[in-house]
C-alpha cells in the first residue's frame, strides 16, 4: 500500500543539475493476487482469495468459495499503492472495501472498468481493467495486530536488507518520521543467506503479540527464500498481521522483480500486465509495439503515444520534460540531461541507442521521441566510437523523411566519420539544427523548445 519508506531508507533518486528527480527503474511489478499465489507456493500464510473480471464472476465466487462468510474484502487490482485511500473518478471512495457478502457484487461492479486515483498513480489514475481478473475477493480475517515487513536491496550493505516495524497497515512513512526507533533494519549476508539469528532479529522488530515465535521465524525465512529464488528487487508486506488463531499472515503484499532475470523467471514474467505500465515503455523485443495494449491505457489526448514503444535493444525511460534526447551511451545520456537542466530545460526521456545501433534502430528511436506529445524539441548527441557518425546521420535523415517532424531537431556529432556525418546532414536539405559542441547543442535545444 505504501512504498515511500523504502525510498527514504534506500535512496533511489538521481540529481540532475542540482535538482532531485526520482529514478524510474525498469522492473517487473505484479498484482497483489499474483503475489499472494506466489507466496502461497513458498509456504507463506496468505488469506484465501480469488480474482474476478466481471460482476457475474464475483457473484459465482461469493456463492461457491465464500458461502459461509458474512463479510468479504473487495480489492481493486492496479499496480500502484495507496488503493485504500484512493478515489475513483466515478466518485467511489476507496479501492479496498470490507462489505457484507450480499454487497460484494455491487461494490465490485462499481470498481471494474473504472479509473482509480491514488497518491502513487498521479492525477491520471489507473484503470481497474475488465479485460483481466482485476478485482480480488479475500476472506475477512480476524486480525489482532498489524505490522510492516519488507525486503529490498541495499547498496550500502551490498545485499538484501530486511525492514520491519511493529506497527503497520497505515502510513508507514509517517511512523518512520515520527517514531524512527520503531523501524529496525537487518542486513543479510548474501553469501551466507538468512540465519536463525537474523530471522529472530526481524521477529523481535515486529514484536508479535500472539503469534508463535518459532513459526514466525520460519515465515520470515520463507519470505527471504522467495525473495532470492525469484530474483526480487523488493518484497513489501503491509500489513503483515497476526490473526486470532495465532498465525502470522501476509495480509497485503507487493513484489518487484529484476528484469535482468527474465530469462530464468519466465513463469513470473509471464504475469506482466502491460496495461498498467507507462505506454511509452511497453515493449516486446520480438514484436515491437502492441498498439491494442497502449490504446487500452491512453486517454484520447494521448492517442499518438500508441506508437511510442521501445524497439529491441533501445534503452528508453520516459520522463516529464519537453526536450527529447537521443544519445549513445548511458554516461553521455546523463551528461546530456545534466546540461539541458543547466541551460534551463527539462529532459523528456532517457534514450540510449547503444554502441551498435543500426540505421533502422535510429529511425525507431525517432518514432518513439516524436510520439510523445510533450516533446517540444529533440536533441541528438552522438559521440562516434563504435557507433559511426555517418550511420547516425543517415538514420536521422531517413527518420525525418519517414516521420512528420513537427518539432525542431538539434544534432551534435563528434568522433568517427564525423565529417561524413555532417555532410550527410548538410546535403539532406532537411531543416536540422547543427551544433558544434554539447553546450551549444543544449542552448539551441532549450531555445527551440521554449521560444
Amino acid at each position: 500500500m505504501v512504498r515511500g519508506l523504502l525510498n527514504k531508507l534506500v535512496s533511489r533518486s538521481l540529481s540532475i543539475a542540482g535538482k532531485s528527480q526520482q529514478q524510474q527503474l525498469r522492473r517487473l511489478n505484479i498484482h497483489e493476487y499474483q503475489g499472494a499465489e506466489l507466496m502461497s507456493k513458498y509456504g507463506v500464510n496468505v488469506p484465501k482469495g480469488v480474482v474476478c473480471s466481471t460482476p457475474e464472476d464475483v457473484k459465482k465466487a461469493t456463492q461457491s468459495l465464500f458461502a459461509n462468510e458474512s463479510e468479504l474484502v473487495v480489492k481493486s487490482q492496479i499496480l500502484a499503492g495507496g488503493r485504500g485511500l484512493g478515489t475513483f473518478k466515478s466518485g467511489l471512495q476507496g479501492g479496498v472495501h470490507i462489505v457484507k457478502a450480499d454487497q460484494v457484487e455491487d461494490i465490485a461492479g462499481k470498481m471494474l472498468g473504472q479509473i482509480l486515483v491514488t497518491k502513487q498513480t498521479g492525477p491520471q489514475g489507473k484503470v481497474v481493467s475488465k479485460s483481466d481478473a482485476q478485482v480480488y475477493l479475500c476472506e475477512k480475517m480476524s486480525l489482532v495486530n498489524e505490522m510492516y515487513f519488507a525486503i529490498t536491496l541495499d547498496r550500502k550493505t551490498a545485499g538484501p536488507l530486511i525492514i520491519a516495524c511493529r506497527k503497520g497497515g497505515t502510513s508507514i512513512e509517517d511512523l518512520a518520521e515520527k517514531f524512527p526507533d520503531m523501524i529496525i533494519k537487518v542486513p543479510i549476508d548474501v553469501f551466507k543467506g538468512i540465519t536463525d539469528e537474523d530471522a529472530a532479529k526481524v521477529v523481535d522488530g515486529l514484536a508479535p503479540k500472539v503469534a508463535d515465535r518459532n513459526d514466525s521465524i520460519e515465515q520470515v525465512k520463507k519470505l527471504y527464500k522467495l525473495f532470492c529464488e525469484c530474483d526480487c528487487t523488493m518484497l513489501e508486506i503491509n500489513p503483515i498481521a497476526e490473526t486470532s488463531d495465532k498465525q502470522l499472515v501476509a495480509a497485503d503484499a507487493k513484489l518487484n522483480f529484476d528484469d535482468n532475470a527474465a530469462y530464468r523467471q519466465k513463469e513470473i514474467f509471464a504475469l506482466r500486465d502491460p496495461t498498467q505500465e507507462d505506454p511509452r515503455e511497453v515493449q516486446d523485443s520480438s514484436q515491437g509495439l502492441n498498439e491494442d495494449v497502449c490504446m487500452s491505457v491512453l486517454s484520447n489526448s494521448d492517442y499518438f503515444l500508441r506508437v511510442a514503444a521501445a524497439k529491441a535493444d533501445l534503452n528508453y525511460i520516459g520522463l516529464d520534460g519537453e526536450i527529447g534526447c537521443m544519445v549513445n551511451g548511458a554516461g553521455l545520456a546523463m551528461a546530456t540531461m545534466d546540461i539541458i537542466k543547466l541551460r534551463g530545460g527539462t529532459p523528456a526521456n532517457f534514450l540510449d541507442v547503444g554502441g551498435n545501433a543500426s540505421e533502422g534502430q535510429v529511425v525507431e528511436a525517432f518514432k518513439i521521441l516524436t510520439s510523445d506529445d510533450k516533446v517540444k524539441a529533440i536533441l541528438v548527441n552522438i559521440f562516434g566510437g563504435i557507433m559511426k557518425c555517418d550511420v547516425i546521420a543517415s538514420g536521422i535523415v531517413n527518420a525525418a523523411k519517414l516521420v512528420q517532424l513537427k518539432v525542431p531537431v538539434i544534432v551534435r556529432l563528434e568522433g568517427t566519420n564525423v565529417d561524413q556525418g555532417k555532410s550527410i546532414l548538410k546535403e539532406s536539405g532537411m531543416a536540422l539544427i547543427t551544433a558544434e559542441d554539447l553546450d551549444d547543442a543544449a542552448q539551441k535545444a532549450v531555445k527551440a523548445a521554449y521560444s
